[in-house]
């Protein structure tokens, strides 16, 4: 009997966050892009990330894993992160003018020629990426490159939002794959076929193992080594930076990850993200809740 009131609290909750988020985002998208980009950094850095408490939140995960930086640089994340987190969403929303600035970022790195032999194959491809920067500007730019570009996605938990999310993602290229049994289903097919599969795994995941990622351990799911290993795919980690003038984008192309065990696949895959957040610290979503791994405590034996 006392379930069904908080259900019904937690549809209200999450009907009038989605009608804020909304209608700020209605807002944007009536103005010229860039203006839309500099506002929507605004408010979510001013505005809904303290009502929502995301600068307490980068605050306490840079104290867990570099407790020893500065205040001044403390204070400077908790407030260009969200900033960036802002301008990724109305970036997703504009469509077609999103596409047209991402489509023209280089890409750099090893994993460029090692994508490119992996297309020539017909090999498939696992394009493993985290939230940095703007991510969906690595799949518009290869979906713009001619490459058989499929994303995993974790549904919103809050399902109003989740409607026209995915609807938005959708217009900068599909096939999408939700997780859950369907998705998978179909994600596998879309593999075996050569094509090419972007997953974002540097989200806490309840069922991983933990790995040390900036010095901690994080629970991290290993599927992306698995499905390489599994179907013999390229394992290439790519990242979608952000330009200093918050607008355009580069794109990093990491060296492929060899093929070995999954546990030290995934691990490298982790360092190589921390190595880039280390580099570029405010351009990683710290707002996540990602080191929620708390080691088994230390078992009393009785000599008795």
């Amino acid at each position: 009997m006392t379930k069904q009131p908080d259900k019904f609290s937690q549809k209200v909750t999450d009907y009038t966050v989605n009608l804020v988020l909304k209608g700020a985002i209605g807002l944007a998208l009536a103005l010229p892009y860039k203006t839309r980009v500099r506002m929507m950094g605004w408010l979510t850095s001013h505005v809904f990330s303290p009502i929502g408490g995301y600068r307490k939140r980068v605050r306490n995960n840079l104290n867990t894993v570099l407790p020893d930086l500065p205040e001044d640089e403390v204070h400077r994340l908790s407030r260009v992160v969200p900033n960036n987190a802002g301008r990724t969403l109305i970036e997703i929303y504009s469509g077609e003018e999103f596409v047209q600035r991402a489509i023209q970022a280089p890409i750099e790195g090893p994993g460029l020629e090692r994508l490119e032999a992996a297309r020539a194959e017909g090999r498939p491809v696992i394009l493993v990426t985290g939230h940095m920067g703007n991510y969906d500007a690595v799949r518009a730019n290869l979906i713009h490159r001619g490459y058989n570009m499929g994303a995993l996605y974790r549904p919103m938990a809050n399902p109003y939002f989740n409607a026209h999310y995915v609807a938005s993602i959708s217009k900068i290229g599909t096939p999408l794959f939700e997780r859950g049994r369907k998705g998978m289903i179909e994600m596998v097919r879309h593999i075996k076929s050569g094509g090419i599969l972007g997953i974002l795994t540097d989200l806490h995941a309840n069922q991983g193992v933990p790995l040390d990622f900036l010095g901690k351990p994080a629970r991290t799911s290993l599927v992306t080594a698995e499905l390489a290993l599994k179907f013999n795919a390229a394992l290439i980690p790519v990242y979608g930076l952000r330009e200093p003038d918050g607008f355009s984008f580069r794109i990093v192309a990491m060296e492929e990850i060899p093929h070995s065990d999954p546990t030290t696949m995934t691990q490298a895959v982790n360092d190589g993200l921390a190595n880039l957040v280390r580099a570029h610290p405010e351009q990683w979503f710290w707002i996540h809740r990602r080191w929620k791994y708390k080691p088994p405590e230390d078992i009393e034996i009785s000599e008795d």
